[in-house]
Formats: structure tokens, sequence, C-alpha cells
């Protein structure tokens, strides 16, 4: 079984039932609590932590009084716009006495889907973990619409995993792990401790969407695993309800654990290297010796551009003798790299106008 501790970084869902009393609509505040705990325990054994959270829609419902039906569209924005404000406090409330910083992402689908987004939702990220911040992610239901929505949280966190390289990703749930049938309907059903590969016959335990015991049924989760394990990243189910879930599953409370066979970083590097280059920048031989240290490449070692290729897109990076070092993706368009290179990147703000990224190429998002 995997030890929470082991991983680097950590990606929570937590579900609306987990936060919301449905009842009463009101925040489930021990539980709450007692998760902050977890969460600064993790981040006491060097872990970083990235939760995506729903319950926003479930707070703001019961502060408007709107009925516990299904809600039209326009009343799960305005619930959502009423209870994102509520849900981001009481994150930031239960967690400061830890001394941990919160932040509040909000994202829709279309900011995995266009690379220019996912790659500034990345940055951003990024820059919040390593400033020991742990953000709190949820879908921006005050302006998403069924067209461009994930749907449900699992997907979206298993987004958020792949987005920001994640070792585990724990999927709270309201059950206990992937079952061979629903357990509730078939009392011979049988929990898998670990799943190594999603087979076909996997996928067939799973059934339909929306039949298992959670919103989205086990046929999310399974989407889920696949995009988490794909990417590197062990995924998990467990049942978030207990006080300190966390805790309780690195104590080894029931779950299904779902292995990943790479690692997030090789992983990631392998879907940059499998991408079409939309350009060319050529480096000057002081660059090519810095990349191959395991530096990002900046403008100033940049000798010369060709193609048309756009913020976020993969470029072909070579030396001066024309051979391909590799592939990475610009943070630049070509007519923006063309007036930087060869220039430090303290000039950027001057040459484009604007204040932009230091690194023309981060390391992270090159293949060498």
């Amino acid at each position: 079984m995997a030890s929470l501790t082991d991983a680097r970084r950590i990606v929570v869902k937590i579900g609306s039932a987990l936060l919301v009393d449905r009842t009463s609509g009101a925040l489930r505040q021990n539980w709450l609590t007692s998760l902050a705990q977890d969460i600064a325990w993790l981040k006491s054994q060097g872990v970083s932590v990235v939760l995506v959270s729903s319950g926003s829609i479930a707070l703001g419902r019961g502060v408007l009084e709107l009925p516990t039906a299904e809600l039209p569209l326009e009343q799960s924005q305005a619930a959502a716009a009423v209870g994102q404000i509520r849900l981001a406090r009481a994150y930031e409330e239960v967690l400061a006495p830890h001394q941990i910083t919160t932040a509040q992402v909000l994202v829709t689908l279309e900011d995995s889907a266009n690379r220019r987004r996912y790659l500034n939702s990345r940055a951003t990220l990024e820059q919040l973990l390593s400033l020991g911040v742990v953000p709190i992610v949820n879908e921006n239901d005050t302006i998403a619409t069924d067209e461009i929505r994930f749907g449900d949280n699992d997907r979206l966190a298993a987004q958020i995993a792949v987005t920001v390289g994640a070792d585990q990703l724990i999927l709270l749930s309201d059950v206990d792990g992937f079952y061979s049938a629903n357990p509730i309907e078939d009392p011979s059903a049988t929990r898998f401790s670990i799943i190594d590969k999603i087979t076909g016959e996997i996928e067939s335990m799973a059934g339909d969407a929306g039949s298992g015991l959670s919103k989205g049924g086990m046929k999310t989760k399974l989407m889920a695993a696949k995009t988490a394990t794909a990417a590197g990243c062990a995924m998990a189910i467990t049942e978030g309800s207990p006080l300190n879930p966390l805790k309780a599953l690195e104590e080894g409370a029931a779950a299904t654990w779902f292995n990943a066979h790479t690692d997030p970083q090789a992983a990631r590097k392998r879907w940059i290297a499998a991408m079409k280059p939309r350009g060319t920048v050529t480096l000057d031989a002081g660059a090519v010796t810095a990349l191959k240290s395991g530096k990002s490449l900046l403008p100033a070692g940049v000798a010369a551009v060709s193609g048309a290729f756009l913020r976020g897109d993969p470029v072909a990076i070579a030396d001066v003798s024309g051979h391909v070092l590799g592939h990475g993706l610009s943070r630049y368009t070509a007519e923006e790299t063309d007036i930087i290179k060869g220039r430090k990147s303290q000039d950027i703000e001057a040459l484009l106008g604007y204040p932009g990224r230091a690194a023309l190429i981060h390391r992270d998002d090159m293949a060498l």
C-alpha cells in the first residue's frame, strides 16, 4: 500500500456531502477541523497538498433558502456565487491556526483544454505550492454551463493532479473503495485493495454513470483513475466521512489504490516529446550546456527562431548545427521570441511592453 508521507505532492478531492450536512445545509465544522489537522500533518512531513473541493452550491443553497431539488442553471450559479465565499472562508479559518495560508483557484474545462490557459494554471499553482500555500480548487460554477463544465469533481481532481504533477490523488468518497459490484445491491461484492491495470473487465464492474453510490458513480472514478495513473499519479478511493480521513487512510483504513507505473515528471516528458513541433528555437553553445545541466531556457540563449507558434505550443530545440536536442512548450509566441532572443530576462518588459516570464521554456516543460 502507498504511504501518503512518501509523496511529494498530493491532491485531495472532497465532495459536497462530506462538507455540508444534507439535512440542515450547514457546514460539518468538526469534520473540516479534523481535515485541517490531517493537512497540517502532511505538510509537517514535507508533502505539498492541493484540495479540490465541492460545496459552494450546497452552502449557497442553504443561505438563499433554495429548494433541495435540482436547481435551474441560473439558481445553481447564484448559489455557487454566494457559497463560494463562505467555502473559501471556512478553509481559511480551519487552516490558519496551523499557520497554513490558503488560496482560492476557480477553473473551467476550457482551462485544461486550451494549452496556453493550462500552462498559466500550472504556473500559478506551482508558484503557490512553492510558497507553502494550500490551493483550494473548485470548478467555477458561477459561470460554468453544461457545455464547458467538468461535471464531476472526480474528473476535475484528476486533471488538477496531472497539472501539478502530483504523486497521489485521494478521492474522499461515500464508499470505501472499488467493488466488483454495487455492495448495496449485491452482498457478494468484494472490494479491490489494489488495481494495477484498468481492464475491460474492471470497467464493466463500474456499471453506468450515476448508478453507483456517489453522484457520478464509479464510472467517473475510473475515468479519473485512468487520467491520473497515465500521468504517473497513484489514486485511492476511500470513505471520507470519518474524522481525520487522511490519517485514517495512512493507518490502514479500507481503500482501493490504483497504481501508476511511472512517475509524474517522466510521464509529462513523454507527453511533450510526442507532440509535433510548430517551430524551432536555435540555441547558442552556452544555452545548450545550461539545458544539459538541467536549467530552463532563457531568452538570452536563443540565437534564432523559425516557424509560427503561439504561447503554449510545442517547439523543437536545436543547436547551431541543426541537431534537435528535444522539444519544449514555449511561453512566448514566435513573434515575441524573435524580439527577445539574445536578450536578458530583465529586458523583456521594455522590449514587449509588458512583464513576462523569465524563462522562454521552463525545464519542467521540456523533454530533451
